[in-house]
């Protein structure tokens, strides 16, 4: 090529490239996405009722447009269904299903994705559950939202009587999923019950009694005392020792919440203890009734006994040589702690006392007095700390709030006639106090400026209440 048509070629091409126009719409014309009106993001549902959603679609031709309906089924076997509104039988289990509602419109071929979720329920989603005792026989009883009473539930369902001596009621549920329900548990001196929170059944899938919820039982069961843990299962003292239910599975697993081998330790545990919960550690203070010592065991995925391995920082009373045998402890605002323990001389000595239990580890003592009570504390005694630093008491008919700071006592304001109270909770907001009575459970008022006054009450509730469980 020589080198004229070389320069003429160079020169069309720049031409070309001059000449170029940009052909390209930017001003994309995207159709108009249907509106949907009238679905709620949750959905309640009772087994065995009907179910309707009907929503309302704008902005397209009803002719082009189909609903398309999935609610998500773990165990497989998805609801698939088409229609403008969703009718179905509910006959799925009572739990929380995610559904997805899909809008097709035919005329352009686009879809458009709406997620929302459906409680399944039934006649116990809502309502009160009580602990009792009847003429020696335990009892659990179930309370509808109006007031109606369906009395000794467990044994109209299950034909047979739990086991004697209960002490508490639990409604498990793990809030680090939101608040999962994984069931009741009536715990007794001697064992417990396993019920499913939405049939009140004893569910096959899952351990029914307290001695099928150890990995290896032990020989007999003497519950000191349990509590309920945050995620869900229960933890505490059962023959002297400390168990703390697994974690380390799946919440809907069957061996979730199982109690595997005791914290390990030479140890034996009195009944009362406490548990300071925040989310940078979990510990407990416990008690060695043989040494007399305050001792320490914390959560590292199972409990851990560390014993007296502590720091005292003063010396207003010995931890690790109590002297005395323990009655009552209580724990206020993940802080002060107050420990109620019976000396040589008989008497009631109150032990006031801080922690740190998550690093570095000390034991502060800061008091020992005498009670300023001393004939209100007896094995019959019933105790509830709240986090604003009081402590009600209650002991034959009176309950009283114990403010420690001054050593007040003041009897709330509502009277109980001489009926020995059997029973003493706060609600989970700590504005109100539940009372248990003989047949009985009175909510008082002890929100700020309020001395328990009467609020409202249970009746028809056989025996006398022992623990009382409230699903909203």
């Amino acid at each position: 090529m020589n080198i004229k048509k070389l320069i003429l070629l160079i020169m069309g091409v720049l031409s070309l490239a001059a000449c170029h126009k940009d052909l390209g719409n930017y001003d994309i014309d995207m159709p108009i996405e249907p509106k949907l009106v009238n679905l709620d993001s949750v959905y309640t549902a009772s087994v065995g009722d009907s179910l309707i959603i009907k929503p309302k679609i704008e902005g397209a031709d009803a002719a082009n447009v189909e609903l398309q309906w999935r609610i998500s089924v773990i165990e497989g076997n998805d609801v698939l269904y088409n229609g403008p509104a969703l009718r179905i039988i509910f006959g799925l289990q009572a739990k929380r299903y995610a559904a997805r509602l899909t809008v097709y419109n035919k005329a352009n071929g686009m879809k458009y994705f709406h997620k929302f979720y459906i409680d399944g329920g039934t006649e116990f989603a809502k309502g009160t559950t009580v602990l009792s005792v009847e003429n020696g026989i335990t009892q659990f009883s179930f309370v509808k939202p109006d007031g109606s009473v369906q009395a000794r539930l467990y044994r109209a369902m299950q034909g047979k009587d739990l086991p004697a001596n209960p002490t508490n009621l639990f409604l498990l549920k793990n809030t680090f999923t939101g608040g999962t329900l994984l069931g009741y548990w009536i715990i007794t001196k001697n064992g417990g019950i396993r019920l499913e929170p939405n049939t009140m059944q004893e569910d096959p899938k899952y351990p029914n009694t307290l001695k099928d919820n150890f990995f290896t039982p032990p020989d007999g069961l003497e519950v000191g005392a349990l509590i309920s843990h945050p995620q869900g299962v229960m933890m505490g003292v059962v023959n002297g020792k400390f168990y703390g239910g697994t974690t380390s599975t799946w919440d809907q697993a069957a061996t979730y919440g199982m109690f595997g081998l005791p914290a390990d330790g030479d140890y034996e545990l009195a009944p009362s203890f406490v548990m300071s919960f925040t989310q940078s550690a979990t510990y407990f203070i416990g008690f060695d009734r043989n040494r007399k010592q305050f001792v320490r065991i914390n959560l590292y995925g199972a409990p851990v006994y560390f014993g007296t391995q502590y720091s005292v920082t003063a010396n207003v009373f010995d931890p690790l040589n109590v002297g005395m045998d323990l009655v009552h402890i209580e724990q206020l605002n993940n802080a002060d702690c107050f420990a109620y323990c019976k000396g040589t001389d008989g008497k009631i000595y109150e032990l006031k006392f801080n922690v740190q239990f998550n690093g570095p580890f000390t034991f502060t003592p800061q008091h020992k007095r005498l009670f300023v009570r001393q004939e209100l504390i007896n094995e019959n005694t019933k105790w509830s700390g709240a986090k604003n630093g009081v402590i009600y008491i209650a002991n034959g008919s009176k309950v009283y709030r114990y403010n420690p700071v001054n050593e007040e006592l003041r009897e709330l304001a509502t009277s109980f006639t001489g009926k020995t109270i059997s029973m003493l909770k706060l609600s989970e907001d700590e504005e109100s106090l539940m009372v248990g009575t003989e047949e009985t459970v009175t909510f008082l008022n002890i929100a700020t400026g309020m001395n328990g006054v009467f609020i409202k009450k249970i009746e028809g509730i056989p025996g006398a209440p022992v623990d009382i469980a409230i699903r909203k």
